[in-house]
């Protein structure tokens, strides 16, 4: 499963079946820039108990013995004994403590990592919110910091933390995931590892008391840790690391210039200038990513009724928020302006090949689209070529 070597060496070998493609001198930039690059390993799990952290610990291990400068940055035990026991002789960066409200708070001391600057540092909990006074919001972006100063990192998170599967999970589980991750990180990733253990091997470490404290393990059982809920976390995290792979399969054939295996799908999905759009651009990342595609567009519509100084502050500032969370999902944003919006996003699809369409449900009566006409009736009348999707909104979405 490991490929210890990618932070130790670099290798490069002749791939097979090639074509009379020619590399471009950007495709050549790139791969002298990633050999160079630190390395940044992901370990995926369906939920806490799978044993990511541990797999990290044996990495350091291996690593170590290999020759190779590598420090914990952050370690998250949770008390338990196996993983207490995995640390071993391994160095720690001791962690920069901070107070906040009265209360004294531990966070990973970016700063003497980066002035330690070992090959790899192992980084757990990747969704991980620093207290207020650290240098960074969140913990992806230490990581991000430490891949800049040429720091390999290897880290570690759970299926639910991912900010395009956020709803999906918790439609599924009833729990509501509050830190997450934007899929543009992943992107960033060298090689992403599904941990897996099976559903009845997590819920007996969980009785042994090897995830949670006693007083939490039936409140676990019935609730996050039902059967149900651990397969389909388990599936979806193997699900994200069949893409992930599909997608470096994409890039290599691409950087390489071997022709595609497949024609890849292309995505769009309608962004409304009001309003929050976070299921639709969900759903369009999660579309995307089964068609080993990360290459979609969000696309909104300007009218003139939005340009600047006219539109509300209210709508203004939900209209920023949709681009800023596109972005993170990965998603190019685009903007068109005309106050034909139907013409407008049908002369985008058309001309940029576009095969998959996502609308949110529309909110207005059936008198007001029989009046007016309705966006998604024309694409599925006009546009052949392309599946629509319409995703369900709530009232407060």
């Amino acid at each position: 499963m490991l490929a210890i070597n990618m932070f130790v060496d670099t290798v490069t070998t002749e791939a097979p079946n090639r074509t009379d493609f020619r590399k471009t001198p950007e495709s050549l930039l790139r791969i002298v820039e990633e050999s160079e690059r630190a390395k940044l390993r992901i370990y995926i799990g369906a939920a806490a108990g799978v044993g990511k952290t541990f797999q990290m610990l044996e990495d350091a291990h291996a690593l170590s013995k290999e020759g190779v400068d590598i420090v914990i940055a952050v370690v998250e035990s949770h008390g338990r004994s196996e993983t207490l026991e995995q640390i071993q002789d391994l160095e720690i960066i001791p962690p920069r403590k901070i107070e906040y409200r009265g209360a004294i708070f531990e966070e990973m001391d970016l700063d003497v990592v980066i002035k330690r600057n070992p090959a790899v540092a192992i980084v757990d909990e990747l969704a991980h919110s620093n207290v207020a006074g650290s240098k960074n919001h969140k913990r992806f972006e230490d990581i991000l910091e430490l891949l800049d100063n040429g720091i390999s990192v290897i880290t570690a998170v759970n299926i639910q933390h991912i900010e395009s599967l956020n709803d999906a999970v918790a439609r599924t589980t009833k729990v509501q995931v509050r830190e997450t991750v934007p899929d543009v990180f992943f992107k960033r990733a060298d090689e992403i590892i599904d941990v897996d253990v099976s559903v009845d091997t997590l819920r007996t470490r969980l009785r042994q008391g090897k995830i949670y404290q006693v007083e939490k393990i039936e409140q676990s059982l019935n609730n996050f840790f039902r059967k149900g809920n651990l397969a389909a976390l388990r599936e979806l995290a193997l699900r994200q690391v069949a893409q992930f792979q599909s997608v470096q399969d994409h890039e290599y054939r691409e950087r390489e210039g071997l022709e595609q295996a497949v024609i890849p799908e292309k995505v769009m999905v309608s962004m409304a200038s009001r309003g929050s759009a976070k299921k639709i651009l969900r759903a369009g990342a999660r579309i995307a990513g089964r068609f080993a595609n990360d290459d979609w567009a969000a696309v909104y519509v300007q009218t003139s009724e939005e340009e600047p100084g006219r539109i509300s502050p209210e709508a203004y500032a939900a209209l920023q928020e949709n681009i800023r969370f596109a972005k993170n999902l990965g998603a190019k944003v685009v903007e068109l302006r005309s106050n034909n919006v139907a013409d407008a996003l049908l002369h985008f699809a058309r001309e940029n090949g576009i095969t998959h369409v996502i609308f949110g449900q529309s909110a207005r009566s059936r008198w007001q689209i029989f009046w007016k006409g309705s966006i998604i009736n024309r694409f599925l009348r006009e546009v052949k070529d392309a599946a629509v999707h319409v995703i369900p909104i709530d009232k407060d979405e």
